[in-house]
């Protein structure tokens, strides 16, 4: 007897029969689906980063907003922290479901408004993530120098891991400051943002080294932490590879590392020291850097630069040295942590929150506006 469960016959040869719709293959679109494909992706990809600007954005104003209503009833009652706790209890129960009530929450709310006094200068940077804003107020004191690195994580779009690596390892106090002859061997445009583009000195605080004496450990190691590497290289940096062969007149030759630049349009040969830095270091970077334009350059690539990374170096040898060679490069020091302090003369050459403002809405600025 057949189970009631059981189709009937009539049933199991429609479903044998029945064809569902299948996706046509790729190959059979026209040529100019693909065109459509990507001006829409590009499309909703646009719209999705709006989305979250504004999102961004409005979190930004809000937030602000009830950090200073907090403060400026805190400096005209003087009343202590149960409020903060009272006023937590009551949003939640005014806007059920919804996050971001929370007394400490509220403090950061609190000292963020602090933090930016001036809302139009808060305006410059407002799209960064709440969680964003959060590292910037808990990690820096100085309106100047938070700003700088908030205008950064703006442009390069930096996560919050990334944020927070940057201002641990202090970078405002080293990009653009290697060594080099990038002003006497580069056209204006490229010189400057080659300049940019260097550190000193770079800081491997990813190492895991047994030798730090050892240039081929040291390699290893920074190829093995790769992604690190390039977060530490900067913005526009591609991996091309290590130890890569250059035949020159029937000998070889290895470059340490290899890297092509996006945005300078060039390969960049890295080479690695675990000694001082000598002059001689020089003439051998330039005989890779000159193999690298021969040999795999495109036409329309510019001219390769090289950066040598010393254990130590001592400037002015450095800059001696750079001047006797026509190939652009930088000489910077690695470490593999930042121990010293924000130098006085470093911070008092810092911008003024007027002048970086003035940057950020791409206004001209008066030659006293560092003053």
């Amino acid at each position: 007897m057949r189970s009631t469960n059981e189709p009937t016959d009539a049933e199991a040869n429609a479903t044998n029969n029945a064809s569902f719709p299948s996706t046509p293959a790729r190959v059979a679109m026209p040529d100019w689906y693909q065109t459509l494909l990507d001006a829409i992706t590009q499309r909703v990809n646009v719209g999705r980063l709006g989305a979250t600007t504004a999102v961004n954005r409005e979190l930004a104003a809000t937030n602000w907003t009830i950090g200073w209503l907090i403060l400026d009833r805190q400096s005209e009652e003087g009343w202590g922290s149960g409020v903060i706790e009272r006023l937590s209890t009551d949003l939640k129960a005014a806007f059920p479901g919804s996050g971001g009530f929370s007394p400490r929450n509220l403090r950061y709310m609190r000292t963020f408004a602090a933090a930016w006094p001036s809302y139009p200068i808060l305006q410059r940077v407002a799209e960064l993530p709440w969680r964003h804003q959060i590292v910037l107020v808990e990690k820096l004191d100085d309106p100047d120098i938070r700003l700088w690195y908030a205008a950064a994580a703006v442009e390069y779009g930096w996560s919050r891991v990334i944020l927070a690596h940057q201002i641990d390892a202090r970078l405002i106090e080293r990009e653009g400051k290697a060594i080099t002859n990038f002003a006497a061997t580069l056209p204006p445009a490229d010189s400057d943002m080659a300049q940019q583009a260097t550190k000193d000195p770079y800081v491997f605080d990813f190492l895991a080294m047994t030798d730090r004496r050892n240039e081929r450990e040291l390699e290893t190691q920074l190829v093995t932490h790769v992604q690190k590497f390039l977060v530490e290289l900067g913005q526009g940096f591609a991996f091309v590879g290590e130890q890569v062969r250059l035949q020159v007149g029937g000998d070889e030759f290895f470059a340490d590392l290899l890297f092509y630049h996006l945005q300078l349009r060039c390969y960049v040969v890295v080479e690695l020291k675990s000694t001082a830095f000598s002059p001689g270091f020089v003439g051998q970077l330039g005989m890779y850097m000159a193999a690298v334009d021969d040999l795999l350059a495109h036409p329309d690539d510019k001219p390769t630069i090289g950066l040598l990374l010393c254990k130590t170096k001592n400037n002015v040898v450095a800059e001696y040295a750079l001047r006797s060679s026509s190939m652009p490069i930088g000489v910077a020091e690695w470490k593999d942590a930042i121990t010293d302090s924000l130098p006085e003369e470093f911070a008092s050459s810092l911008p003024t929150i007027e002048t970086i403002e003035a940057e950020l809405a791409g206004e001209e600025i008066s030659p006293d506006a560092h003053d």
